[in-house]
């Protein structure tokens, strides 16, 4: 039955994934009802916990989108970009990794986006060398905000199996690993693909006159918005809010206590404190309660939360229901080699297309099998692997707005710009964060890979670019 109910579930995510948006949370209800009412399954808990702590932060964010103070963000980015323009491939992918670590979400790449690709063009680099590894960084970011889903969900699962895990004890491994990451993969970048000048293809679409005029259209920048004082004052307040989130988790004695005596859950004071945030947002700015609702960061978390809520509510009943014959056939595997959970979570994220989904899925299942949580906490990177299929928003709004043609998918499914970006900034993030969570010599593996990553893009010819006429 459990291999019944396992076909059940990858055809459930077949066929949402094809549909996209929330349709892998609606089906994943449709699941959860042919489990109970056909099979007799009794359904397992929802994730409330994880639901409420992404609408606590979506609403937030939300709110700081409408002050304008998201794009006050991305023209510090910009004016970075534009200062150094021969460093875009290093640049670009930090300066979207940062958006998404200090806004909680990987759809703040959007605007930068265009601008990335003026920036390269126009200085004669390659432009899909910064634009797929920004995307990818833009992803990778998730794991290291401290107010993303994917933290809210490491949290609520681990205070559900009575562990102890601090958000400090997440952050210090998520955030140098995913950002080694980025920059490993980033220095991969720096050549790949012909130069401009080289590549037959892009010469031959610029002695095209219709292709050319495109390709060298208007110059795209955020640096000509004005910057309101409802932009400023919105970003101050969730900058403050973020850090005052960051004390709180180093000093737990600063929470609530319990009638147990012991604090208030820190996955609890997250969703009032966002809420908080987005409060003080709307009452010392101008903002229109209505524009909220209706603003690209909301729209996406709304679905990321109808998604959570059934695919999660599906798998957590199958799990639930053959928990025993599951630790008996993969138990002995897990305690052999532990890092193979990494892979099956990198395996699931494929599909499932949000990080904070497949941790939902996956951290229980991990618990289930007596998976250490150092080990689980160090792998946290591998539940980003969407970037396989290239049909995730963020992807495909770089290939649109490279008007190179550069940054592309393939005549192949995955032969496309994303794919060895991905691969090498997920694959080095995980045994870096592995190393980190689980050995002393985590730390001299970072300091090293920073000292040697230094030298590469700063000191050697690697780094210079060759400019096109």
């Amino acid at each position: 039955m459990f291999w019944i109910h396992f076909a059940l579930l990858l055809g459930i995510i077949f066929i949402g994934i094809r549909y996209g948006g929330m349709a892998l949370g609606l089906l994943g209800g449709l699941g959860v009802s042919i489990l109970a009412f056909v099979f007799g399954v009794v359904p397992g808990s929802p994730p409330v916990s994880v639901m409420l702590i992404i609408l606590a932060v979506v609403a937030a964010s939300a709110a700081l989108e409408v002050t304008g103070g998201l794009t006050l963000l991305v023209q510090v980015a910009e004016r970075l970009l534009r200062r150094r323009p021969e460093k875009v491939a290093y640049l670009a992918p930090v300066c979207t990794w940062s958006l998404t670590t200090l806004v909680g979400t990987g759809h703040s790449v959007y605007p930068l986006l265009p601008v990335i690709y003026d920036v390269a063009y126009s200085k004669g680099i390659r432009p899909e060398r910064p634009m797929a590894i920004a995307t990818v960084a833009s992803q990778m970011g998730i794991t290291a905000s401290p107010i993303a889903a994917a933290a809210a969900v490491v949290l609520a699962t681990t205070a559900t199996n009575n562990v102890s895990v601090s958000l400090l004890d997440i952050l210090s491994v998520t955030i140098p690993a995913t950002l080694m990451g980025v920059l490993i993969a980033a220095t991969w970048s720096v050549k790949r693909g012909l130069e401009l000048a080289d590549d037959p293809e892009f010469q031959a679409r610029l002695a095209d006159p219709d292709q050319r005029a495109y390709i060298e259209g208007g110059q795209a920048t955020t640096l000509d918005k004005a910057v309101t004082r409802e932009a400023k004052i919105g970003l101050g307040v969730f900058l403050a809010g973020i850090a005052a989130i960051v004390v709180v988790a180093l000093f737990p004695a600063l929470l609530p206590v319990t009638e147990s005596g012991k604090p208030l859950s820190l996955s609890v004071a997250l969703q009032f404190m966002m809420l908080t945030v987005g409060g003080l947002i709307l009452l010392s700015t101008r903002i229109k309660t209505a524009d909220i609702p209706n603003s690209s960061v909301f729209k996406a978390g709304m679905t990321a939360v109808i998604t959570v809520f059934g695919i999660a509510w599906f798998s957590d009943t199958i799990v639930a229901a053959h928990k025993p014959y599951i630790i008996e056939q993969i138990s002995d595997m897990v305690a052999a080699a532990p890092w193979t959970f990494a892979i099956a979570m990198f395996a699931v994220s494929m599909f499932l297309k949000s990080q904070a989904a497949t941790l939902t899925v996956m951290l229980p299942m991990g618990f289930v099998l007596g998976v250490d949580p150092k080990v689980m906490i160090g792998v946290l990177p591998a539940c980003y692997a969407y970037f396989v299929f290239c049909f995730y928003p963020s992807d495909l709004a770089a290939i649109n707005f490279d008007r190179s043609g550069t940054t592309r998918i393939g005549r192949f499914i995955f032969n496309h710009s994303f794919m060895l970006p991905g691969l090498i900034g997920v694959g080095s993030a995980t045994v870096i964060g592995y190393l980190l969570a689980t050995t002393p010599i985590g730390w001299f593996v970072v300091v090293g890979i920073w000292a040697l990553l230094t030298y590469v893009g700063q000191f050697s010819r690697y780094g210079q670019v060759k400019a096109t006429a």
